[in-house]
């Protein structure tokens, strides 16, 4: 049953991402037009049920697949299934990493029709082509496999016998009713034996599950908190620039090269040295190693806080100055000692200010009172010419993705084109632009005035910085070369700390990731009765949602000041818990489910020997299985 589950409900993943490609083909047809709500609106539903379609399928593959290639493999197989799970984990792993390296590149194919738009059609359209390759091909080898015969609906089985022995357990709590060794013995009226025994096993298993999820709440933060923290971070490696978000794929890289290490030359040498390292033993080790990456992460966040501008509290306001007048201007603010600013430029430090409002002069004959905003940075545009004065706002974090914010003042008294990335800015006199993320590198930009005269200039931009350039009336309209009458004013500088810190992270975390996850997909199958394999894979797959959740709870119930303090808090957590699951795991009693079943087997049948009679020969059968598989496992 399990080979058509795993087939039925790929066809369901790969409906999904069909849908999914469906789904995103409004992002190149209906660009830049009047698009109505309805149609809209039906975009996102069908995004929804594509989602709800991939959900289901994975859902229901993971636990299955797992299984049936543990079910591949004879009782007497043991390292050679261990061997599989370690190559499942890799193959997974490798596919991560070239889904993260190939899916960037498709999306960022051209796929507009009206404007140049990114391609998520393409993005999602080959992963559901793949899939159906790779769904042709195991469907191609179905005859090779060990297929085990189908059980029923096992689920519904252990749900209903755990029901009736809860049921029949508090039916007889207030009477006089021979005490039972274990709570599901209260399901003897109904089942029958070797049922409770396996639903015993499941249930001790997912008992000591229970502490796991907290290792996936710090492991899924790779792709969330370390991710951000990447975007302060500088990801110039000289030869190679890396994206705050591809820093994830040193996690692949080093699953695919730690696996291979961990299981062909570490486990063997710790058995060499006579040390049992049991699985129990195993992950716990991976989640002390999973918070010891988080240590290191909160190492590296205090640096990079060293690194970052101070930006204005609740109670503060911050405030830069630009002089778009042809000659220095001394500029009193407040209480504030005067200050002068250069024509076209801004004072180099933020003004911190408390109050609501902020009384500016600028010379002896101009003078205004400007609004202030809290928790807000804003840069005050001062027009000596005109007499004017505007307040702009400025970024207050970081910008996204290690992309650097640049925004255009045009001092002129005519209008100018700025050109940024393909990008026309059109900028009326004394005005200033929004912000434009532009990537990091030396790129090129180019003004235009209504006279068609044109010149360019260039800018070497770093990660994570923000700049208000001004076109100053005094430009010089070389075709090349502006010169150096443009103003760049930085109003937050580049990142300084360099994203290689991080690999100490990563390293712990998939270092723990390799012995805690491929020893509990191992464990998870070796403690499971034969029936009920998928069931306790599914557990352990639970146990990764349960994990997602409590980072959502400790990110919306406690708010840390520091993002460094947030670390060493999921740090401290996943101790505790690991000190819990460390005493488990020392009075966790290993089983082998086929002995026990094996038993049962043999137990049954003398009973029903000594009930009905059955002949010898059957009886001698039995009791040389039995014995077969006990000698195999001494």
């Amino acid at each position: 049953m399990t080979v058509q589950t795993i087939i039925y409900l790929s066809i369901v993943y790969t409906a999904g991402q069909a849908v999914m490609a469906i789904s995103a083909v409004h992002d190149i047809t209906d660009a830049d037009r009047d698009g109505t709500p309805d149609n809209m609106t039906f975009h996102v539903v069908l995004s929804m049920v594509g989602l709800l379609l991939i959900a289901l399928g994975t859902g229901g593959i993971k636990p299955c697949v797992a299984a049936f290639g543990g079910d591949q493999f004879e009782d007497h197989q043991e390292k050679q299934r261990s061997t599989f799970f370690s190559i499942f984990y890799l193959s997974i792993n490798a596919g991560s990493l070239l889904s993260t390296i190939v899916t960037p590149i498709l999306r960022g194919q051209d796929c507009g029709i009206h404007t140049q738009q990114k391609c998520y059609p393409l993005a999602f359209g080959v992963p559901a082509a793949l899939m159906v390759v790779a769904l042709i091909v195991f469907i191609a080898g179905s005859s090779m496999y060990t297929k085990a015969a189908p059980k029923g609906n096992i689920m519904l089985e252990v749900c209903k016998c755990i029901g009736f022995a809860v049921k029949n357990r508090f039916r007889h709590r207030g009477n006089e009713y021979p005490r039972r060794e274990h709570w599901m013995d209260w399901a003897d009226e109904k089942y029958d034996k070797l049922l409770i025994a396996q639903v015993k096993m499941v249930l001790k298993v997912l008992f000591l599950y229970i502490p796991l999820p907290m290792f996936w709440a710090l492991f899924d933060q790779q792709g969330s908190r370390w991710t951000l923290q990447a975007t302060t971070m500088d990801g110039n490696f000289g030869v190679l620039i890396i994206q705050p978000d591809q820093m994830q794929t040193v996690n692949p890289i080093l699953i695919l090269v730690l696996v291979p290490i961990v299981d062909s030359a570490l486990y063997p040498l710790i058995k060499k040295c006579g040390f049992n390292f049991t699985p129990l033993k195993r992950m716990t080790v991976g989640m002390l190693m999973a918070a010891l990456a988080f240590v290191a992460a909160a190492l590296v966040q205090i640096q990079i806080d060293k690194t970052l501008p101070t930006f204005p509290s609740s109670s503060q306001s911050q405030v830069k100055f630009l002089n778009l007048g042809t000659t220095p201007l001394e500029i009193t603010a407040g209480s504030n000692a005067p200050m002068t600013v250069e024509a076209f430029q801004t004072n180099p430090e933020y003004q911190t200010f408390t109050q609501e409002s902020l009384q500016v002069s600028a010379g002896p004959a101009f003078e205004q009172t400007v609004p202030l905003e809290k928790r807000k940075r804003q840069t005050l545009l001062i027009n000596p010419t005109t007499l004017t004065m505007e307040m702009v706002e400025d970024l207050t974090e970081k910008p996204e993705e290690g992309d650097n914010a640049i925004r255009f003042v045009n001092g002129m008294d005519s209008v100018v084109n700025v050109t940024v990335i393909e990008e026309d800015l059109v900028i009326m006199p004394s005005s200033v632009t929004n912000y434009t993320l532009v990537p990091m590198g030396t790129r090129k930009f180019t003004v235009t005035n209504d006279l068609g005269q044109t010149c360019s200039f260039s800018m070497t931009l770093g990660f994570g910085s923000s700049f208000t350039v001004v076109i100053p009336s005094n430009l010089q309209w070389v075709e090349d070369n502006c010169g150096n009458t443009v103003q760049q004013n930085q109003d937050i500088e580049r990142n300084s700390m360099h994203m290689a810190w991080q690999i100490p992270q990563y390293f712990l975390m998939t270092s723990g990731e390799v012995v805690f996850s491929v020893t509990g997909l191992e464990f998870s199958y070796s403690q499971a009765p034969s029936n009920m394999k998928s069931v306790l894979q599914a557990g352990w797959l639970f146990t990764v949602a349960v994990g997602n959740i409590i980072v959502l709870l400790v990110a919306e119930l406690i708010h840390l000041p520091d993002q460094w303090a947030e670390y060493v808090l999921f740090a401290s957590l996943l101790v505790a818990v690991c000190v819990v699951f460390a005493i488990m795991g020392y009075y966790y009693t290993y089983v082998d489910p086929t002995l026990i079943e094996a038993e049962f087997a043999k137990d049954d049948w003398e009973k029903e020997k000594e009930k009905n009679g059955i002949p010898m020969k059957k009886k001698e059968s039995i009791e040389h299985d039995y014995e077969e598989i006990k000698q195999t496992k001494i």
